[in-house]
C-alpha cells in the first residue's frame, strides 16, 4: 500500500504545472507595463475574464486528479511537454529583455506567452493515464478545456494588445 501511495504522489500530473507557475511568479512583474494587473485586466469583458479564469483553474488543477505515464511509455507526451515548456519560456525572453523590439511590439510576439502554453498543456494531456476517480482517462478530457483556455487567454491578450499598439 505504501508503494502505491508513493507512486500516486510521484506520478501525479500536478507536478507538470509547477515549472510554468514558478516561471510566472518569478517573471510576470518584469514584463512590460501592459502585462501588469492594473493594465492587463482593465476593461476586459466579463465573459472573457470568467471563461479564462475558470478554464485556467481547470487546466492547472485537473492534473492533480490523474497519474502520468512513465517516460519510457509516454515518449510523445514528454516531447510535447518538454518542447512546449521550453518554447513557452523562450517566448517570454523578448518581452523581458527587448520590450520595444519589432517582435515584442508585433501581435504575434506580444501574444506568444498566451498561445505557446497550449504545446505543454497538450503534452500533459497526452501523459495522463488514469483518473483517481471512476472515469476512464482520455486525453481529450484535458486537451479540450486546455484549447478553450488558450482561446480565452489569447482573446484577452489580443484585447490588451489592440488597446496599446
Amino acid at each position: 500500500m505504501a508503494a502505491d501511495w508513493k507512486k500516486h504522489v510521484l506520478m501525479n500530473g500536478i507536478w507538470l504545472t509547477f515549472p510554468a507557475l514558478i516561471w510566472n511568479i518569478i517573471f510576470t512583474s518584469r514584463l512590460p507595463a501592459q502585462f501588469l494587473p492594473e493594465s492587463f485586466w482593465k476593461d476586459i469583458p466579463v465573459m472573457v475574464q470568467h471563461g479564462e479564469n475558470i478554464l485556467r483553474a481547470f487546466a492547472f488543477a485537473m492534473p492533480a486528479f490523474f497519474t502520468l505515464t512513465s517516460p519510457a511509455s509516454g515518449r510523445q507526451g514528454w516531447v510535447w511537454y518538454i518542447a512546449g515548456t521550453l518554447v513557452y519560456f523562450v517566448s517570454w525572453l523578448p518581452l523581458l529583455f527587448a520590450p520595444g523590439s519589432a517582435w515584442s511590439t508585433s501581435m504575434v510576439g506580444f501574444m506568444a506567452p498566451a498561445y505557446t502554453p497550449l504545446i505543454w498543456l497538450v503534452g500533459i494531456g497526452l501523459l495522463g493515464t488514469e483518473f483517481y476517480f471512476p472515469l476512464r482517462y482520455r486525453p481529450v478530457y484535458y486537451i479540450a478545456p486546455a484549447v478553450l483556455f488558450t482561446i480565452f487567454h489569447c482573446t484577452h491578450v489580443a484585447i490588451v494588445y489592440l488597446r496599446h499598439f
